[in-house]
């Protein structure tokens, strides 16, 4: 049995955790042996039936700055912390003998987790048949103000990975588009198309017109509100409408919000057929992430898309761009997250044809598990170019 170390970490949001696991799954039903090694604070939901899971001392992000790293009780993480992950990860690497090494995200985020990573892979490659090294990232990147962070990635790749796992359909977006330095590093670069659910049929027990949600609710205040309200402007307004604010909105919105809506409202805090429950929708309002965009090509429904934007943040805007100029949503940029701009993006939305999505890739998860299949077999991949 192929063996595979799958390192993922979680600092703040955890969007990607559940896009690996999508992957974990596939490599599991493909017959690989999977060890996870996992960094965060654990969540519901990340329980993987055939891989193995084995939690390091968690980290997070710090609460004020970014790049401090904290434990769970909000603690800075000192020297003799991060000395307790690093040798907990490198004997996990000894004892599974991976022939295959994934790192989430990393070089192209994660750099706080270097202090483990780098004598992670350096202990890799020192073995006598090193192991596979190979990175998964999404197909927008964080674009850096600071050149020397792009120049750094390109190094880390060249010193110690194989190959990149690109989570995008390249007929859509390839990483050229946010990540300068491409060129050096394309023959490394393998296009899985994207990481989206299993088709979900439409629920049959609860079935709403349209749908806004906002992933955990801490940073999708505005949108709620903006949406609810829109809801009476719109060519919707006798329709029926499901808000999913999230597990993190504060009982402060919620009595803001609850001024807003009518007996055609449901309002639920957390869902977990979510993707069921789109599939039978009309009409998805939401932020728009990576894992939000694939459960709505999945679910086939118009979309109305709004970027989180905090003025760092670049990856929702220009995935939302991208949506909008392939005509695959109606955006609305971060700027204008009013009402009636949801009204209007609403009835521009119902005034034209469902989006075609029909020739993008969704398999990402499978085809991620089919490409490592086909590398440490030392077989052709030309087909993920």
């Amino acid at each position: 049995m192929t063996r595979i170390l799958f390192y993922v970490q979680h600092l703040q949001g955890v969007g990607h955790v559940f896009r690996a696991a999508r992957i974990i799954r596939a490599l599991v039903a493909e017959g690989f042996g999977v060890d996870v090694a996992y960094g965060g604070e654990p969540i519901t939901g990340f329980d993987i039936p055939g891989a193995r899971i084995h939690y390091l001392p968690p980290v997070r992000a710090g609460g004020e700055v970014f790049n401090r790293l904290e434990d769970a009780e909000g603690n800075p993480v000192d020297d003799a912390y991060k000395e307790r992950r690093r040798d907990m990860l490198l004997a996990l690497f000894d004892r599974t003998a991976p022939d295959i090494v994934v790192t989430e995200a990393f070089p192209f985020g994660r750099r706080q987790m270097r202090f483990e990573l780098l004598p992670l892979l350096e202990r890799a490659k020192a073995r006598p048949k090193p192991p596979l090294i190979v990175g998964s990232v999404r197909d927008i990147l964080q674009e850096n103000a600071k050149a020397y962070k792009d120049r750094e990635t390109v190094e880390l790749l060249k010193t110690y990975f194989d190959h990149v796992l690109v989570h995008a359909d390249s007929k859509l977006v390839r990483l050229d588009r946010t990540f300068p330095l491409t060129g050096e590093i394309s023959n490394m670069l393998l296009y899985t198309g994207i990481v989206a659910p299993e088709p979900y049929p439409p629920a049959t027990d609860r079935q709403f017109d349209v749908v806004v949600s906002v992933g955990g609710g801490a940073l999708g205040h505005r949108l709620l509100m903006a949406s609810a309200q829109a809801k009476a402007l719109s060519s919707l307004r006798d329709r029926s409408w499901l808000i999913i604010t999230g597990v993190k909105f504060s009982a402060e919105h919620q009595a803001e919000l609850n001024g807003y809506i009518d007996g055609s409202v449901t309002v639920e805090a957390f869902l977990p057929n979510l993707q069921a429950i789109l599939a039978g929708a009309e009409l998805s309002i939401s932020r728009v992430g990576y894992n939000t965009v694939a459960d709505i090509y999945r679910a086939g429904c118009r979309a109305i898309v709004v970027p989180f934007s905090d003025g760092i943040e670049t990856e929702q805007i220009r995935r939302a761009e991208l949506l909008a100029a392939r005509g695959l949503a109606e955006a609305i940029a971060h700027e204008n997250e009013t009402p009636e701009a949801v009204a209007a993006a609403i009835d521009r939305a119902m005034a034209r044809p469902a989006p075609d999505r029909s020739a993008l890739d969704l398999e990402g998860a499978r085809n991620s598990a089919h490409i490592l299949k086909h590398l440490i077999a030392g077989e052709p991949v030309d087909l993920f170019r």
